[in-house]
């Protein structure tokens, strides 16, 4: 029974471990927030116009049951990556205005590789780059950067740009999306071949509601 006691403790004390590892709310800078040992990216801009500079932080948790290691050390790390939007008081601290665990998608394989990349424009509008490479099985390097603007207390998606290139021909097609002129333009050319004339369609889209983050999660779609 004492064993069994024992066992539970140990149990409770190591979840107890694992729901203390998250970003924290407030701090001065991004190291202050995220836990040690987990990677991330940063970018800063003035999200909200208020004349400070915001922080947003891609982080990827490291907890070890979503974590393999090959036979040569290299670590997959499986965990689902985690957005979060700061903005900066006054007083120089940086809050926690919403973090999402469904934005950006999780590597769910070995032989495809998904890298994100964040960048905040001079113009305040947030650049979230989702890229996939598959390493086995497939000639194709797809990206795509979804572009969102912080408006009527909210993040919304006004813009998305597409590229998808083929590893052994050079055959590309570029699209480009924007939802607040509704105006779609598509780009087909050859990186390898200059011969390869370059055309460029321009077609209108279907008016909708901007989406919101954290309606979908973003991913590579062409």
């Amino acid at each position: 029974m004492k064993a069994f006691a024992s066992t539970l403790i140990l149990l409770f004390g190591f979840t107890l471990t694992i729901s203390s590892q998250q970003l924290k709310e407030n701090g001065t800078a991004v190291t202050e927030i995220v836990p040690e040992g987990w990677s991330f990216e940063v970018a800063n801009g003035d999200l909200n116009k208020d004349g400070r500079l915001d922080m947003v932080i891609l982080t990827y948790p490291n907890f070890s049951e979503h974590l393999k290691v090959r036979d040569d050390g290299y670590v997959y790390n499986f965990n689902q990556p985690l957005l979060a939007i700061y903005f900066r008081e006054p007083s120089g601290n940086y809050h926690l205005w919403k973090s999402y665990d469904n934005v950006v998608p999780a590597r769910e394989n070995e032989y495809i590789s998904i890298d994100a990349t964040l960048n905040i424009t001079l113009r305040g509008t947030l650049e979230i780059g989702i890229s996939e490479f598959s390493s086995a099985g497939s000639w194709q390097t797809s990206s795509s950067k979804y572009t969102f603007r912080y408006q009527n207390e909210d993040f919304f998606l006004i813009g998305k740009d597409e590229e998808c290139m083929s590893r052994n021909s050079g055959e590309r097609t570029i699209v480009s999306e924007n939802y607040l002129t509704h105006k779609q333009q598509r780009i087909t050319d050859n990186v390898f071949d200059d011969k390869v004339k370059r055309k460029e369609k321009w077609s209108k889209l279907e008016r909708r509601p901007l989406q919101r983050m954290g309606e979908k999660t973003l991913a590579v779609e062409y």
